[in-house]
């Protein structure tokens, strides 16, 4: 079965076709900037001899025009992997914010896009193009079956005293105003490959997903108990543009006495604040570079980083009473020895010792890189949303 995966953003999109229930990725790819001067696609194609890389530089005037272009790809005489859309049996799509509605896989009809739309409202950033490319594919792949996978699904068993917010219970009641969580596929996958490496079903995990969005997820026996982001994905931890927790005094402050706006102020802490913020550097690798210079902004912003990584450890190791593992992924979680490092020095009280000598190895495929007398297990697992998503999609339909 041909499962073909899409992440569509306001500006781009990822995919991967992926053979179930092998769970084989046939090929996969990015278009970048659509709608924008320079716009590419980038499209990998795995093949037992070796990779095919192909990359195309063409006006991508929406996401219609990107998503043909695939389907062409896909189909192409040469280099094609299938021969007609219709061999596409199922699209998996990411759809970031699932509200309160939907916490499980979900068929796409015309009842399930409407709600959709109805919470463009709590992610105005993202639901919107994710509705779009459901809209593309259907037009593309119409004989496929259109499957939706929520990021704030796996967050749905979080119990009322960690998502609730304590303002008047109207704005719950009446406008769904709560914490929700996101990165819960990531949350999903990682949390289920710890606990088969563990062999340990009934397990205390903490999840530290950090690539250029961050969020951390205590995990008990599988479940979702609490996560870092809330009602939308600026909360928790320092990200690369985000901010993270902050005073609610500093927003009311920059509008009623530095005189921006609303607008401002939202723009400001979702894309100017930050590690960008911090060192004018979204890119850990170029905090790292700048760190190694000696810059004090980015030795500071390191450590602040960390610090916040740490404080989130502490708090979910209370709530879970006790702790099994950490496990970093994503993008900085699986890549900065440097990160990992910081995170998880002077923590021997929660029984957490890193083995400096295995946190800088090159072998990041679930490895563990806590001492040998380390009462918890410090783990690098690399997170494949992708994967999850085709996963849930095939499980779905073959039930």
């Amino acid at each position: 079965m041909n499962v073909f995966v899409i992440n569509s953003g306001s500006s781009s999109i990822k995919y991967q076709l992926i053979r179930m229930p092998e769970a084989e990725v046939v090929c996969s790819g990015l278009i970048d900037r659509i709608g924008l001067e320079g716009a590419s696609i980038y499209h990998k194609i795995f093949k037992p001899a070796g990779e095919e890389k192909i990359k195309q530089v063409m006006p991508i005037r929406d996401h219609a025009v990107g998503l043909l272009e695939v389907s062409r790809l896909l189909t192409d005489e040469k280099i094609g992997v299938i021969r007609d859309p219709a061999e596409i049996d199922i699209v998996g799509h990411r759809v970031v914010h699932g509200g309160e509605t939907f916490s499980n896989t979900t068929i796409i009809t015309a009842e399930v896009k409407e709600k959709i739309k109805t919470l463009f409202p709590l992610a105005p950033l993202h639901n919107p193009p994710n509705y779009l490319g459901i809209d593309v594919a259907e037009d593309i792949f119409s004989v496929a079956k259109q499957v939706a996978v929520f990021d704030t699904a796996f967050h749905q068993t979080m119990p009322p005293v960690a998502y609730r917010i304590a303002i008047p219970k109207s704005f719950y009641d009446e406008y769904g105003i709560r914490n929700y969580g996101f990165h819960g596929t990531s949350h999903k996958y990682v949390s289920e490959k710890a606990i088969a490496y563990m062999k340990k079903e009934q397990s205390k995990l903490i999840i530290i997903h950090l690539g250029n969005g961050c969020s951390m997820t205590a995990v008990r026996d599988g479940i979702c108990i609490d996560t870092s982001m809330g009602f939308g994905p600026m909360n928790g931890l320092i990200m690369g543009t985000r901010t993270g927790d902050i005073d609610q005094s500093v927003i009311f402050h920059l509008i009623n006495t530095l005189g921006y706006s609303p607008e401002d102020v939202n723009y400001t802490l979702n894309k100017k604040s930050g590690m960008l913020g911090l060192t004018c550097f979204s890119d850990m690798r170029d905090v790292t570079a700048a760190r190694n210079k000696g810059d004090a902004e980015a030795i500071l912003a390191y450590d602040m980083y960390a610090y916040h990584i740490k404080k989130y450890i502490g708090a979910y190791a209370a709530i879970l009473n006790g702790l099994d593992a950490i496990v970093f992924t994503a993008g900085v979680g699986e890549n900065d020895a440097l990160t990992r490092k910081l995170a998880t020095q002077n923590m021997e009280y929660l029984g957490i010792v890193l083995d400096e000598d295995k946190n800088n190895a090159g072998d990041r495929d679930v490895t563990e890189i806590n001492t040998t007398e380390s009462p918890v297990k410090i783990l690098v697992i690399p997170t494949n949303e992708e994967l999850e998503i085709a996963r849930q999609c095939y499980r779905l339909v073959m039930d």
